[in-house]
C-alpha cells in the first residue's frame, strides 16, 4: 500500500477520508489495496481508516488485534459493539464526507460491497459516505507495462479471431449453407 499516493488521491478528490471496513472477508478489494491476510478468517469486524492528511486509524476487535497490525497508524481495540461504535465516531469525528465501498443505487456492483447498516452508521455520525469507486479504479485498475503489452496482443488476436469468423460465415452462406452459431463457436475454437 502507497499512503502517499492514496492521501494524495484523497485530497485530489476532495474527500477527508477512505473508511475500508470488513467482515468476514467480504470485500476483496480492501484486502488488495490493503494487502490483507484473508487466509485467516475475519470473524470479527475490522476497520482502517486513511485520512487525506494525518496518521491511518485501526480499530480491531480484541479476539482478533492483529487484524491490521501489518498496516501503519494508531490501532484502536473494542470489546462490545458499543465500543466499536463509540470508537469509530471518535476515529472519524474530523471527517465530514468518507469514501467506501459503497455504490449510489448501487450503480457499480463491483464496487457496492459495504452493507447498508454500515453505512446508516457513518452517516450516524455526521458523517457523508461517498463512493470509492474513483479511488479503487486508480488503486486497482491500473496496468503494468507487461500487461498493457499482453492486452494489446489480446486484442490483436480477438481481432483475427473476429475477421476470420465473419469470413467463414460469409463463405458458408455463398456456398447456399445456413451457418448454425453452434457450427460457428466450432469453428473459432
Amino acid at each position: 500500500m502507497d499512503l502517499n499516493a492514496i492521501q494524495t488521491a484523497l485530497r485530489e478528490a476532495g474527500v477527508d477520508g477512505w473508511l475500508f471496513y470488513d467482515f468476514h472477508n467480504r470485500d476483496a478489494i480492501a484486502a488488495r489495496i490493503l494487502n490483507m491476510d484473508t487466509s485467516r478468517f475475519a470473524s470479527r469486524r475490522w476497520y482502517y481508516y486513511i485520512p487525506a492528511e494525518g496518521e491511518p486509524q485501526k480499530l480491531v476487535h480484541r479476539i482478533e488485534p492483529w487484524r491490521c497490525d501489518h498496516l501503519p497508524g494508531d490501532k484502536h481495540v473494542y470489546l462490545p459493539w458499543t465500543q466499536q461504535q463509540d470508537m469509530l465516531k471518535s476515529i472519524l469525528s474530523g471527517a465530514k464526507k468518507v469514501a467506501m465501498q459503497y455504490s449510489p443505487n448501487n450503480n457499480i456492483p463491483y464496487v457496492s460491497i459495504v452493507d447498508a447498516g454500515t453505512i446508516e452508521l457513518i452517516r450516524s455520525f455526521g458523517v457523508e459516505v461517498v463512493s470509492s469507486g474513483d479511488l479503487v479504479g486508480r488503486f486497482e485498475a491500473h496496468l503494468s507495462m507487461d500487461d498493457w503489452e499482453s492486452h494489446k496482443i489480446a486484442g490483436d488476436i480477438m481481432q483475427m479471431v473476429k475477421d476470420e469468423t465473419f469470413k467463414e460465415v460469409a463463405r458458408r452462406i455463398k456456398a447456399g449453407e445456413a451457418p448454425r452459431e453452434v457450427e460457428i463457436q466450432n469453428f473459432m475454437h
